[in-house]
């Protein structure tokens, strides 16, 4: 059975940790912004990310600017689930532009509808997806690439906001040299934190189709909704996702929760405002942060992945 963890932990662990920091410092008036989801069982809850209270930062943890140390919640190897049952993978490593060293698993499957690359959200490590990852390479048939950011799982280095971007990057070189596809063949699927790297990707490649889950506008929008003046730590154009979908054109389905208490629907909305057409808004009634798919909302990515391979028309 796989491990629970808490998506976009930031929203649980954010304050008592920046008061920490700031206690260190002497006072807020000191400090000047830098310029700088594991799957439950499919009747549960999907819990993605949770931070681990009371984790002592390595010295290149330091490095980071103080929203990044509030942001990040990585769990290394061996802990979660590097056995699943239920899918079919291939462990898979490549190398970023700086020479960082990530591990992914490539769920491959015969005849697939789509080939995806999925980014997860911001802590755990992709072991605690198995559950979507058998969503997607079963009922949807879809051949999937899940990449652990640097600093997860069995990934090197450790993660900042710059980062997390290069490293959906050579994810994406690395699909397309694997499957001698084009970008214009490939699906991206964001999942919350992972949203702001897909978002950055399509904007950059071009893909076939974009998929946001539980995604947000920008850290800042985020930061702001939960910690008021205190959301200036979080440098304005730091994973904003606005200043880059536009330059996306082709296909999105966007969806949120209605009671999403981490993300707010109304950032997803402002996100998908100023996205290009074509383009879907699921909302998913009654659904929280860390609610595994609802069978609502599966039946319309399924479609949605169907009309990636050219079978249907979006919003059908």
């Amino acid at each position: 059975m796989n491990e629970s963890v808490e998506d976009m932990s930031c929203h649980r662990w954010f304050l008592p940790r920046l008061l920490l920091l700031l206690a260190l410092v002497g006072c807020a008036s000191q400090l000047h912004p830098c310029d700088s989801n594991i799957d439950a069982a499919k009747s549960g809850a999907l819990q993605e990310d949770v931070g681990a209270e009371g984790e002592v930062e390595s010295p290149s943890e330091k490095m980071r600017s103080l929203d990044e140390l509030l942001l990040f919640f990585p769990t290394r190897f061996p802990d979660g689930d590097w056995e699943p049952q239920n899918i079919e993978f291939e462990d898979v490593w490549f190398e970023t532009e700086d020479g960082t060293i990530l591990h992914g698993w490539f769920c491959p499957c015969e005849s697939p509808r789509a080939t995806i690359v999925f980014a997860h959200g911001n802590a755990g490590n992709l072991s605690h997806r198995a559950g979507m990852l058998e969503v997607l390479q079963t009922r949807m048939q879809a051949s999937v690439l899940i990449f652990d950011y640097r600093g997860y799982g069995r990934s090197d280095g450790t993660p900042t906001a710059k980062g997390v971007i290069e490293d959906g990057r050579a994810a994406l070189a690395f699909l397309l040299e694997h499957t001698g596809k084009n970008a214009s063949e490939i699906v991206l699927l964001g999942r919350s934190l992972g949203g702001a790297v897909a978002v950055q990707l399509a904007a950059s490649s071009q893909p076939r189709a974009l998929i946001l889950e539980s995604t947000f506008s920008s850290m800042r929008d985020i930061a702001e909704f939960h910690y008021g003046k205190l959301g200036w730590i979080v440098p304005k154009q730091k994973l904003d996702s606005t200043e880059h979908l536009p330059r996306y054109h082709g296909r999105l389905l966007q969806s949120h929760g209605s009671v999403d208490g981490t993300i707010p629907i109304s950032s997803a909305r402002k996100l998908f405002g100023i996205a290009n057409e074509p383009k879907r808004f699921f909302t998913v009634e009654g659904g929280d942060h860390n609610d595994f798919p609802t069978e609502p909302y599966l039946k319309v990515l399924e479609a949605f992945v169907t009309s990636c391979a050219g079978s249907i028309e979006l919003g059908q």
